[in-house]
């Protein structure tokens, strides 16, 4: 079987997006090109790719409406979830979710990135 390797995201500015997801732990390195990825500590890649390299690649590619996918990012406790959404829109970033306590057990919020696309962040909350 096929093994899950990286996600890709489109994005409309690469400096915009790799500044967002830094603030989530992520280490792009500096992009050289249109181009740029960051092996997570589970292995998984996350890739960035330019608006205009896709285009090129794709031409028939359009920007999709509604969330199609999401991406969750899992805390060490439930107060990093409150520390991470204030790091996250004290930098700018809109949030869709102010941190919570779901009924799922987990203290839960949301923060969109630049190019609209919502994260997740997550802890389980103590017994």
């Amino acid at each position: 079987m096929p093994k899950l390797s990286a996600i890709g995201i489109v994005s409309k500015d690469l400096g915009a997006s790799i500044a967002f997801y830094r603030l989530l732990g992520v280490a792009f390195p500096k992009p050289d090109g249109d181009h740029v990825e960051a092996a997570l500590p589970n292995g998984l890649r996350l890739m960035l790719d330019d608006l205009k390299l896709i285009k090129e690649l794709d031409k028939d590619w359009t920007e999709p409406a509604g969330h199609r996918m999401g991406l969750a990012f899992e805390c060490a406790s439930p107060a990093e979830v409150d520390a991470v959404h204030a790091t996250v829109t004290a930098a700018g970033h809109p949030s869709k979710t102010s941190p919570w306590n779901a009924p799922w057990r987990q203290r839960y919020a949301q923060v969109i990135d630049p190019d609209g696309n919502v994260v997740d962040l997550f802890a389980e909350l103590p017994a």
